[in-house]
């Protein structure tokens, strides 16, 4: 995946509406006054959110009539999920590491015990 690629996907994340309107397409396709209605915004509102959406290529856009819908593409979602992914994967291994550590720092020492016997001493 290009840089550019996953620049624009968390730039587009990055935002509670856009996030919100992701999160209705999940259930189905909208318009974008369908969009615009649950988070109170003008449809011209509206429309500059779903176009940062489009250009990071999470939802597309398709005419019907005169009404513009959209629809989620997971495609880009999932990309996204795999480059956090990795990086979940090296943090809990790094983290998993530290709680070994600290565990063993943790634990009371061993106690010595005497391999002689004590007995009376000259």
């Amino acid at each position: 995946m290009v840089e550019h690629d996953l620049d624009s996907t968390f730039t587009a994340l990055a935002n509670p509406t856009r996030r919100g309107m992701l999160a209705d397409l999940m259930l189905g396709e909208k318009s974008i006054g369908e969009l615009a209605a649950p988070h109170r915004m003008s449809f011209a509102g509206a429309s500059k959110h779903v176009a940062v959406l489009a250009q990071a290529g999470l939802i597309e856009r398709y005419r019907v009539g005169r009404q513009q819908v959209c629809r989620i593409r997971p495609e880009r979602l999932k990309d996204a999920s795999n480059w956090l992914g990795q990086w979940q994967q090296l943090w809990t291994t790094r983290l998993d590491a530290l709680e070994r550590a600290l565990q063993e720092d943790a634990a009371p020492p061993a106690r010595r015990t005497r391999k002689t016997p004590r007995g009376p001493r000259p």
